[in-house]
């Protein structure tokens, strides 16, 4: 399918969306109108609540889509609109398609375009069975943006596209399970986009590992058969003099088992979920090199399966790290923070970013806390903290600030190593998981922690139970690019 800008209408369907708002009645009044229809039957038949779809059928086949986007629609809400609109309704589209968005701004160009990508998204990615493609999402597939000004919208088209592309082999990778995704798959992944898109990477296999000193990725790697990855990313801007240095690091469980500390069976499936972070990181190093932000970007991810036989850590056991911190392992369950302590550590000594920010699908509590519509973001820097809000706010990927008050640090003190990787208390282990990092971070003054794990998986359409929303790289493109 091809996304195109244009200022005249030739399709055979036409979607028009429309706010509820105060001009609502002026405007279905006029529309009536139009669509021949009495304008008392169109104002009682469609309220433009989200979501909302009124077909009308006019002389010579034409179709008209009049499509609700509720009160006050941002960037997440035209994307979620017009992704729900366009998987349900695929199937019933012609090969050509016109959405008119003369009436409004780039936020609502973007939302668009994002959600008619992701409304063509399959989940069905091993089935042997699938029925073909709807002829909307195929090659001669063409949806028109009827627009007011061509250039400002193909700018944005553009930046859409490039966000949307990656976003959708991202959530695959997300959606993949465990024996089709293994560290290996990531750190092939880093490769081959690098290849593609001009950044460098190089991928730490375990005997490089072990002699960086990587003891805390390589203790949570011990229980698997398939080797760890240390992934390091790096996409330097051409022409651009001293710029920004950021650091990202993503936590990339490519299957978490809990280890000794085993998960319950019920929702263990899901667990091929735990690469969000890395999913995020990958993401926004590719979204970054194609958009050429003028920004020094690294990202790092730390990657190993966490899974159980005769050599797994145990809950009791002393572990190195990177920065040369013991670690008292307590629960094997919480392993995420012990390979972003390897990653946080090798970050900050060999680039010394301006600005470090880790993602992690971390902990259950954050949910407990926040649910599915907010990730828990903690930093004591302030002006990054209203950087990161400020951002995750445009793409409607929302984050909330929870502390990180030294009186936390308590309970993760060890009597026999530096720290332990957990409380063993049932409250705040969001916020003592987000201390237990902060120590490898050695006092970076502008570091921020991003506990994705209610955000990274969740429900949409396309299937019956949790699967990949990309969470993180919009978020983090937007912040990049202001």
């Amino acid at each position: 399918m091809t996304l195109t800008i244009t200022s005249v209408a030739e399709s055979t369907a036409i979607i028009i969306p429309i706010v509820q708002n105060d001009q609502l009645a002026a405007q279905l009044t006029a529309l009536a109108a139009t669509l021949n229809i009495p304008p008392t039957t169109l104002q009682a038949d469609f309220k433009a609540d989200a979501k909302e779809v009124l077909p009308v059928y006019q002389p010579g086949g034409r179709k008209t889509y009049l499509l609700g986007l509720g009160k006050n629609p941002q960037t997440n809400d035209w994307f979620r609109v017009f992704r729900k609109f366009f998987f349900e309704q695929k199937a019933r589209l012609p090969l050509t398609v016109s959405v008119d968005l003369r009436p409004f701004n780039t936020v609502a160009i973007e939302g668009t375009v994002l959600g008619i990508r992701g409304g063509g998204y399959d989940l069905k990615l091993y089935q042997t069975d699938k029925p073909d493609s709807p002829v909307i999402y195929g090659s001669q597939g063409l949806v028109s943006l009827l627009v007011s000004d061509e250039a400002t919208a193909t700018e944005t088209l553009n930046r859409a596209e490039a966000i949307a592309q990656t976003q959708r082999e991202i959530i695959d990778l997300m959606n993949a399970p465990g024996n089709y995704k293994t560290p290996q798959t990531l750190a092939d992944w880093a490769t081959q986009s690098g290849e593609k898109h001009g950044y460098s990477v190089r991928v730490l296999n375990k005997a490089q590992i072990e002699a960086e000193g990587l003891l805390a990725l390589l203790s949570v790697n011990r229980g698997s058969d398939h080797e760890p990855a240390f992934i390091i990313m790096e996409y330097n801007p051409v022409g651009i003099e001293n710029p920004k240095k950021v650091g990202l690091v993503g936590k990339g469980i490519t299957f978490d088992t809990g280890g000794i500390s085993i998960k319950p069976s019920a929702s263990m499936h899901l667990m091929k979920s735990d690469m969000g972070g890395a999913a995020a990181v990958l993401g926004t190093l590719e979204v970054a090199a194609k958009l050429q932000l003028p920004v020094h970007l690294v990202g790092i991810v730390p990657s190993t399966e966490n899974m159980v036989d005769g050599s797994a850590t145990k809950p009791g056991d002393v572990i190195g790290s990177y920065l040369g911190k013991t670690i008292e392992v307590i629960d094997t369950d919480a392993e995420g923070r012990i390979v972003l302590a390897d990653g946080l550590g090798y970050m900050v000594r060999n680039f010394q970013p301006d600005v470090l920010i880790d993602l992690a699908t971390l902990t259950g509590s954050v949910i407990a806390t926040l649910g599915y519509h907010a990730a828990g973001l903690f930093t004591n820097n302030d002006d990054l903290a209203t950087q990161l809000t400020r951002a995750a706010d445009q793409p409607g990927e929302r984050l909330w600030r929870l502390p990180l008050w030294d009186v936390y640090s308590e309970d993760i003190k060890s009597d026999v190593a530096d720290l332990k990787n957990f409380s063993g208390k049932p409250l705040a282990g969001a916020i003592t998981a987000g201390k237990f990092l902060e120590v490898f971070t050695e006092n970076h003054p502008a570091w921020a922690h991003l506990d994705i794990a209610g955000t990274a998986f969740g429900d949409t359409e396309f299937g019956s139970q949790k699967n990949g929303t990309g969470f993180g790289i919009r978020l983090l493109i937007e912040w990049l690019r202001s």
